[in-house]
Order: structure tokens, then C-alpha cells, then sequence
């Protein structure tokens, strides 16, 4: 069966935070096909990536704004005439590791950009960057399950410092409020600002030892946010990676990217060149990109309304 896809009625979508690798690689994308991007970004951000898109695209099809995520009448003015929301929360420069504060920050943040939505009528979708972290930590490792996917959650006590909460506060306000929102749970995505400091990797060794260490190029997470938001039938969560690092080979291209100037061994990882059983399933995102694909579809005429077929 082919993919319920559609343009909203608005073509005019709002990318908050658009500042990051992520967001500026996702505002590029939509105007690529045809959207009117609304690119909102945290009064600490940086719009290096996103400039010269006005030129490229025209202002009618490009406005930057400066949305602070604690000003409720700033995120209202961003998201005014958008149909749809991709949000992702950004670390403050002043804050480059997650503690105690930054997850009252992201869960706060995340509180109000979602409460805003629900005050405007004409946002259909939300799609919500979440992180692959929310699924795969266990304070009892023998406790995990054979397989995991999106319908697994961390335990909450023991990364409460890395997007479970967030997430898991978004899911209720979207439901209680009858937000249509759908999650990306991304596994750790190999940019240039990639670093050692990143939260996701503070778990890496034993995440590597059971199967579950995956990561996502930049490219095929922004073609899975689009895929995901087009397709009106999505729903829920959505597990995204497109490596498993199982095999010290792997493992040590992983760790001399991230420590360039140290010499890593492979008993590190492995005593020998076993590769690890993978634990973990992207299985639901792999049959929506298959059916996307099969039915490509040309978004560039911004008058046309396609209706799910």
C-alpha cells in the first residue's frame, strides 16, 4: 500500500532550534522542497549555517527568528501561520554538558514550545527530536530485553540527565492537549561538533558490550525527519540510526574520531574480532523510508493539496 502523503494546507513550517547541525541541515531541506520555513532560533544561537537563504530562496520563503523558549509570546510568533513544528532542543553554549540544571532547562523547554502548539489551530503535525538514549539505558543490564525498540523507555532514574524526561513530558502534554505529535529517536549523530563530551556516550562502553551503540549520519536523520513528517500516517516513535557499532573495527574508527590525538587499541573494545550480537531494531523507520521511496513524491508545486490516497 502506498504512503499516505500530503502537503498541509499551510506549506509554511517552523524549524525550532534552528541554529544547530541539525536544524540548519533541516531548514536547507524544506526549502529545497517547496516550504516556507519559518527558522527559530535561542537568543544564544548562531545563524552561520543559515545564511544567504534569503537570497537563495526569497524572504517570502525565509524569516529567521529569535525565539526564546522561556518567552511564551516569542515561540506564538515564530510558529504564527505554520502548519507544523520540528522542534530539537539545543544545549546554551554556556552550558556545553548536561547536569541537573540543563534538564530542568530542556524539560521546561520542552513544556512550553508544546503548550504553545496547542494554542494554535493551525499546527497538524509536530515532529519531535528525541534521542535514541531515551531507549537504551538499564541500571540492571541482565534486565534488558532481547530487542529493543521504540516502544522501550531507559530507566528514568538512571539518565535523568539525557532527554527521557523531556520526551516523556512532551507525550503527555501532546496527548493531554491532542497534540498530533510523532518522536525521532536518534542514535548519535556523526557530525563535524561531534565530541567526547556528548551525553549519549557516557553509556557508550556497555552500550557497545550489548549490542544497542548506534549512530546516524547527518543526511539520512534529516531525510528521516521528512519522510516521518510527510507521511500523515506516522504515529508514535521512531528509532533512527544507520550504523550499529558491533565490531572493534567499528568501535575504533568511533573512538579515534572522537579522540583524534589518542592512540586506541582494539582491547578496548574486544578481545578478540567477535561481533557483537545486535540488540536493537530500527524496523518500524525502515518499512516507512522503503514505502516512502516507492512513491516518491514531488513536492516543488507549493499550490498543489495532495490528499492521502
Amino acid at each position: 500500500m502506498s504512503p499516505a502523503s500530503f502537503i498541509p494546507i499551510s506549506n509554511t513550517v517552523c524549524v525550532m532550534d534552528a541554529s544547530g547541525c541539525l536544524g540548519s541541515s533541516l531548514v536547507k531541506r524544506l526549502l529545497q522542497r517547496g516550504y516556507i520555513v519559518h527558522a527559530a532560533v535561542q537568543p544564544h544561537g548562531e545563524v552561520k549555517g543559515l545564511k544567504g537563504l534569503s537570497d537563495d530562496y526569497g524572504k517570502d520563503k525565509f524569516k529567521i527568528y529569535v525565539c526564546d523558549l522561556f518567552d511564551y509570546q516569542s515561540i506564538l510568533e515564530a510558529l504564527k501561520g505554520c502548519s507544523a513544528l520540528f522542534y530539537n532542543f539545543e544545549l546554551p553554549y554556556d552550558q556545553p554538558v548536561y547536569n541537573e540544571y540543563t534538564v530542568e532547562i530542556e524539560v521546561r523547554a520542552a513544556h512550553n514550545v508544546l503548550e504553545a502548539c496547542a494554542q494554535m489551530d493551525a499546527i497538524d503535525k509536530v515532529v519531535f527530536t528525541s534521542s535514541a538514549a531515551t531507549i537504551l539505558w538499564r541500571e540492571d543490564r541482565k534486565l534488558m530485553e532481547t530487542n529493543l525498540d521504540e516502544r522501550h523507555w531507559s530507566d528514568v532514574n538512571f539518565c535523568r540527565k539525557f532527554k527521557t524526561l523531556a520526551e516523556k513530558g512532551a507525550w503527555a502534554l501532546a496527548m493531554d492537549r491532542e497534540i498530533s505529535m510523532v518522536t525521532i529517536n536518534a542514535g548519535l549523530l556523526v557530525a563535524p561538533d561531534l565530541s567526547i563530551r556528548h551525553p549519549y556516550l557516557k553509556g557508550a562502553a556497555e552500550m557497545y558490550q550489548d549490542g544497542v551503540l548506534v549512530t546516524v549520519d547527518l543526511n539520512f536523520l534529516v531525510d528521516a525527519h521528512v519522510y516521518i513528517f510527510e507521511d500523515i500516517s506516522t504515529y508514535g516513535r521512531y528509532l533512527c540510526f544507520n550504523h550499529v557499532i558491533n565490531h572493534p573495527e567499528n568501535a575504533i574508527k568511533l573512538a579515534e574520531a572522537l579522540l583524534p590525538s589518542t592512540k586506541v587499541h582494539a582491547q578496548s573494545f574486544q578481545e578478540d574480532d567477535k561481533i557483537i550480537q545486535q540488540r536493537i531494531s530500527d524496523k518500524k523507520l525502515k518499512k516507512l523510508i522503503m514505502e516512502f521511496q516507492s512513491h516518491p513524491i514531488d513536492h516543488q508545486d507549493q499550490n498543489q493539496l495532495l490528499i492521502p490516497y
